[in-house]
This record gives C-alpha cells, structure tokens and sequence, in this order.
C-alpha cells in the first residue's frame, strides 16, 4: 500500500508493507480522508518524529476486514481518532487526560496520510463512530479538531453568558467560538485577515478585525499561534478572568508573575479531547450547532508538502488530504 512518509525535509509517497489483522482484535480500514493537523505541520517542520514516520489522524476511513466484539462491521464508513487515556491514572483521574502516558502511546498504524490503517479494538470501542448520513466526509473530518476544542470550553468551566474573545480565526479559532456559542458564551472573534473575519461572521458568530478600546471580556482563548496574542490576552482580560491558551507561540515568554498575581488572572492550557469530547463534538456536527462547510482545501496525498506550505503561509483555512 501507499504511504506518505517523512524524510527529513520532504514527504515522499512510498510503498510500505500493507496491515494486516493477523489474528489481532480491531478492523483494517481503507482511509478515504485524513485533515491536516496543525501538530502534524509542527513535527514536520520541527524534525520532531522518526525518519519514515507517516503522520495523520483525523481520518474517515471504511471498514474492509474486521475482527471485533463492537457493532461496526465491514463496509461500515467510520470516523475515529489516534489518541484513548487510559481512565485509571493520575492523569485521567484529575482530568489531564492529555498527560495520560497510555494517551501518548496508542495511535493508529502507521497514520492517516495512508492508503489503510490498523485500528486495535480499544479504538473501535472507545474513539470510533459511524460517520453521521448528513455530513461529508470533509465534513466528518472535523469530528477530532472539533473535540479538542471542546475540551478546551469544557474545561474553562465559565458561566452561562460569559462574554468570550477568541484570539485567532484558523480553523481551530472557527471551532472554538462556534463551540463556545453552543455552550452559551457572548463570543467575539478576532483576526488580522478580514476574510476569516467574514467567515466567522457568515457562521452567526460575531468578529473584528480591530477591538472595541474598551472591551474587557470575561475570558480569552488563544488559538493563534502568534507572540502578540498572549500581550493582548493578559492586556484585554478582565481582572479576574481566565485566558485560555489553546495554541504554541515561536518564543518563550517571561512568566507575567505580578499580571497574574495582582489581577487574580486564571491562566490555563488545554491540549487533546476526553471520550466524553469526541461524542459531543459529533453531535455539534452533526446537528448543524458547528459549521465547517466550505473550510477545507482537498489535496492528493502527492501534495501533501504543499498542503503544509500553504497552511503555513494562510493560503488556506484547512487541508484536508484525499486518499481514495
């Protein structure tokens, strides 16, 4: 089968040994699409994996071979995910789900920009789901970054009404304020480029290029990678509001010690979903409560490389890689 895999500085389609079940518990299923993840772009560009590594997985894929006590069976459309906690850990059990060490270690095999992928039966009865009728399998690509996201306004645990800013229109601050209006906040989204602007505002969601001077909202939610979000964060929050950081910055930045102490400032990461997440954020897709029609540009797998260019460089929204 056909594969994309990393090679230093380059992604190359090459032929690797096809999975097999082998006897095992789980399903072989063929990947009809993988979107493109910001933390794919990041161990690429950083040289963080193996040589030979094939990246991926927010996968929709079917169902070809299957050896499993769940309902699914073969021919089934599905989507699912890398990552499962364990449940029983330190981690798990004070809700840092993300640090669980059995979350790291399972993923699928060898990772969604492939022609088939192996998934273990914890996948299939954890992290796996029928692909919803109503939604392309664009669309239903959605089902992981989405629950990520979800976790993220999960975990801020604001009231009702709570007047949100969220820093960053990609496709991960579409989500989140989409996410955040579902859960009942006054959202605000900001950006530099007026055209994510106007596609977060064709949402229902309202959002600016420039804030109002006197907005002071109840919470900020990064999700730009960029240094001079976190100033306006801790700049614009209200005394005593939280700021949410849901996105990596290219330097470290001194501790804001005396902001955080004088102000009373909440500061907090939020990285992957629980399984709790992953079921909410197929409901909000499915029942139209998050939109992502329209936010992804389909590559071939052979541009992968330039998927990753031009989501880099804000060609594009969202890559979404077909490999049917």
């Amino acid at each position: 089968m056909k594969a994309a895999q990393v090679f230093g500085d380059r992604i190359i389609i090459n032929e690797v040994p096809d999975v097999e079940l082998e006897g095992r518990k789980g399903a072989v299923v063929k990947v009809l699409g993988c979107g493109l993840c910001g933390s794919d772009i990041v161990k690429f560009n950083h040289r963080t994996v193996p040589e030979g590594t094939v990246l991926g997985h927010e996968i929709v894929a079917q169902i070809l071979e299957i050896n499993s006590d769940t309902d699914f069976k073969a021919g089934d459309i599905i989507v699912t995910t890398h990552h499962i906690p364990c449940g029983k850990c330190i981690y798990c059990k004070s809700g840092h789900v993300s640090m669980c060490r059995h979350f790291k270690e399972t993923n699928l095999v060898p990772g969604g920009f492939s022609e088939k992928v192996f998934l273990s039966e914890e996948h299939l009865q954890n992290v796996a789901y029928l692909k919803p009728e109503n939604l392309t399998d664009v669309e239903a690509s959605f089902y992981e970054p989405l629950s990520c996201c979800v976790r993220a306004v999960r975990r801020a645990e604001l009231p009702s009404e709570s007047t949100v800013l969220v820093l960053g229109l990609g496709s991960i601050g579409i989500l989140m304020s989409q996410a955040l209006k579902s859960a009942g906040m006054k959202v605000l989204g900001c950006d530099l480029l007026p055209e994510r602007v106007e596609v977060l505002k064709n949402f229902g969601v309202e959002a600016v290029v420039n804030l109002p001077e006197n907005y002071r909202p109840d919470a900020v939610f990064l999700t730009a990678g960029a240094d001079k979000t976190v100033e306006i964060a801790v700049k614009r929050v209200r005394d005593g509001g939280k700021i949410v950081v849901f996105a990596s910055t290219p330097n470290s930045f001194p501790f804001p010690n005396n902001e955080i102490y004088y102000r009373e400032l909440t500061v907090m990461g939020s990285y992957s979903p629980d399984l709790c997440d992953m079921r909410k954020s197929l409901e909000l897709l499915q029942s139209g409560s998050v939109k992502v029609t329209g936010l992804s540009t389909v590559y071939p797998p052979e541009e992968l490389e330039q998927a990753i260019c031009d989501t880099k460089n804000a060609k594009i929204m969202k890559a979404y890689i077909s490999m049917s």
